[in-house]
């Protein structure tokens, strides 16, 4: 805690800003300074304001909007985005409104009991946007199938196997006829909604790809499809949400982020571990654990994949090795099982050493005793494969 810096907390609605202040100083009082209104212009004026009255100035809200954060810190301030879910919370209060909040937030700063969450960049952002625009996407996807499967289910049409969407399965589908006009005209609506949704995960995944050249991370994306189970789209997923892997002091960090460590409840000699956590970022964890169902199986030489095109315009120290196959070596090839942490393309990018905790992070994901299945819907649109 500085004694020269007065500490500014903000609770952030659509419409209006709560702000408080906290003194420098454990004894100095915790006020409430106002309302403003959710816009730019009244933020600026705020911060102009505060800036003549004192010192040195400390602003943190909880995590939302990053154009509060990006004006800020453009106007030199020292600003943090603090995680909701990490803020001490007294029990047995039931009474929560923006005033109390920002109250409360303005002493916890103060005393230093919130955690910082990472903020990335407006390019990292965008790519980290259009990652999750192709996810929804893909969800659209699945939902608009699952309507098709009840709907023909409710009439009685059930496709002789269990390999859905398969040229056979398509081709059957395209035979199919009603006697009546309305349940033909539901069924063609269906079948163009999974068209359209298709085309629209399509557009996405050719964007991220195209995007990919001019990214700052594109070099760390090239290195981590080394890995077996993570192909291009895996790859720009993965560093689309994690970001920099240098903000983890150490890999037990990172997996406790992805929420991949166990549940712990243990009081004296008794040790209890459950499932693991899941309290962090849904969207890399899957990625993984998708990745590390390829490790049950052994390598193959998939098929040619967009990285191709995008690795090939990068200067060649850049390549990492194709999935599939092993860059050379003088020493004995490693067998399917093992994981090739000691392979690196001839110049890695300056963070490449930071997909060691990734590789650690595979491994010990594919240790639950739970079973995918590498040939399912949900693994094929991210570049996993298993021939």
């Amino acid at each position: 805690m500085d004694q020269d810096t007065t500490y500014v907390a903000f609770d952030t609605s659509k419409e209006t800003i709560a702000v408080a202040i906290a003194e420098s100083g454990r004894q100095k009082e915790v006020r409430f300074f106002g309302t403003i209104a959710s816009r730019p212009e009244a933020v600026r004026k705020l911060i102009d304001k505060l800036a003549k009255q004192h010192h040195r100035l400390a602003f943190c809200y909880e995590a939302g909007p990053h154009g509060l954060y990006r004006q800020i810190r453009a106007m030199g301030y020292g600003c943090q985005m603090v995680a909701p879910s990490m803020v001490p919370v007294r029990p047995g209060g039931h009474i929560k409104t923006d005033r109390r909040d920002a109250t409360t937030l303005a002493a916890l700063f103060r005393a230093g009991e919130l955690t910082a969450i990472w903020v990335p960049d407006a390019a990292h952002e965008a790519m980290r946007d259009l990652s999750r625009g192709r996810q929804a996407a893909m969800e659209g996807l699945r939902r608009a199938r699952q309507q098709l499967l009840s709907f023909l289910l409710r009439h009685g049409r059930v496709y002789p196997t269990r390999s859905h969407w398969t040229r056979a399965h398509r081709r059957w589908l395209s035979e199919q006829r009603f006697d009546h006009a309305a349940q033909q005209i539901v069924f063609e609506e269906l079948i163009q909604a999974i068209e359209q949704a298709q085309s629209r995960r399509d557009r996405l995944e050719q964007q991220m790809v195209a995007s990919l050249p001019s990214w700052s991370l594109c070099e760390v994306v090239a290195a981590l499809q080394a890995l077996r189970g993570v192909a291009l789209l895996s790859a720009i997923t993965l560093m689309a949400e994690i970001g920099d892997f240098r903000r983890f002091a150490n890999p037990r960090e990172l997996m406790a982020w992805l929420g991949l460590v166990p549940r712990e409840h243990s009081s004296g000699a008794t040790t209890v571990r459950g499932a693991i956590t899941k309290a962090g970022n849904r969207r890399a964890r899957r990625v993984l654990v998708e990745g590390a169902w390829t490790y049950r199986l052994p390598a193959r030489v998939g098929l040619v994949t967009g990285a191709s095109s995008v690795l090939a315009s990068q200067p060649r120290s850049s390549r990492s090795p194709s999935r599939g196959s092993s860059p050379p070596s003088s020493g004995p090839s490693p067998s399917p099982s093992c994981h090739r942490s000691s392979q690196q393309p001839d110049k890695p990018p300056s963070t490449a050493k930071e997909t060691i905790p990734t590789i650690i992070m595979l491994r010990t994901a594919g240790r639950g005793g739970r079973q995918g299945n590498p040939r399912c819907d949900s693994a094929r649109p991210i570049g996993i494969r298993a021939t």
